[in-house]
């Protein structure tokens, strides 16, 4: 895949797009550079941008991330209330590391949700892509779960969601939402890293603290 072939097909994707989809993709990257920043603002614009993308997975017949997107919007409101009501004796919720407990339900939740996904939408819809679209949305899941109790892995999920969106929407003709997935892959690579220094970060104060 060459600069010409991506250039090309981001010209395309505005060409294509709706002033919908340009409302969504605009609050989506403003949700993912919050995340990043640990800045509450990631829930509002999130929301926004979860909303939008409801009505046009369902328009698209991308049925499993209509669902997510939902599930993004009930996440958004429940992360909003834990960021902003830390433990007593906290003025914000710490960036934290998974337990091994923590990795087993994690995959435990992947692993269901992508078998319930697939058998949903092979047998109750007309979905063209079941499997793509399963996968994104169980990944993104727990991504989203993980986010709302600031573990660091939840950047491992979306990066994993990320890649596979890529080539899911070009194919499904999202042509802009495409690149902001790719967009997102940068990012997500980005918040990781933050995270993890905000994560050490807070071990040693804890270590002082002690």
């Amino acid at each position: 895949m060459d600069f010409q072939f991506l250039l090309d097909g981001f010209r395309e994707g505005l060409a294509a797009m709706t002033w919908l989809e340009g409302v969504a993709v605009f609050f989506g990257i403003a949700s993912v550079y919050y995340s990043m920043k640990e800045n509450i603002w990631v829930y509002p614009t999130g929301i926004i941008s979860t909303l939008i993308y409801v009505w046009i997975c369902l328009q698209y017949k991308l049925y499993a991330d209509m669902g997510i997107n939902a599930y993004y919007f009930s996440m958004s409101i429940f992360g909003w209330y834990v960021w902003t009501h830390p433990k007593e004796g906290k003025e914000e919720l710490p960036v934290t590391w998974l337990k091994p407990s923590g990795w087993a339900v994690s995959l435990g939740i992947f692993a269901v949700s992508y078998l319930v996904l697939v058998y949903v939408l092979l047998e109750f819809t007309d979905s063209d892509v079941p499997y793509w679209d399963s996968f994104t949305t169980a990944s993104a899941f727990v991504g989203m779960w993980l986010m709302a109790k600031k573990k660091v892995e939840n950047w491992i999920f979306w990066i994993i969601t990320d890649l596979v969106a890529v080539p899911l929407y070009f194919y499904k003709g999202l042509i802009l939402t495409s690149f902001q997935y790719l967009f997102f892959t940068v990012l997500a690579i980005l918040g990781l890293i933050a995270w993890i220094k905000s994560a050490r970060r807070n071990e040693y104060e804890v270590l002082l603290e002690n």
